[in-house]
């Protein structure tokens, strides 16, 4: 079996090269397990909104690398982050039902956001 480093990516959808506007409320918000992220990092550069970042190190006093988060009034729900963390690592990012995850976070996820 011919196996190329690029076939693990092929789940992941062709992003725009910019999104900047957050246009509908998103039918799932990304949720990062930061018990189960290891503080990689390779959902990042994936994001096409530029979401994701590095919880505060002064969050957790015995971590090296702190686990990543997602800033929930920008995530547009596409799911590429919970895609590549579970090809290329630890399946440590779920997507949840924005109704479900409103509730459960005590967020209001807005319909439309200007982040740039």
């Amino acid at each position: 079996m011919d196996f190329k480093v690029e076939d693990h990516l092929k789940a992941v959808p062709e992003l725009p090269e910019l999104i900047r506007t957050k246009k509908n409320r998103p039918p799932k918000m990304a949720v990062v397990d930061e018990d189960n992220c290891t503080g990689c990092s390779a959902c990042v550069p994936f994001c096409p909104v530029d979401c994701i970042e590095p919880v505060p190190e002064d969050k957790y006093d015995d971590v090296s690398i702190p686990p990543v988060q997602v800033r929930w009034n920008e995530c547009i729900g596409c799911q590429v982050c919970a895609k590549v963390c579970d090809k290329l690592t630890w399946q440590a990012i779920r997507m949840i039902p924005t109704n479900a995850f409103e509730e459960r976070y005590e967020f209001t996820v807005d319909k439309k956001i200007d982040n740039g």
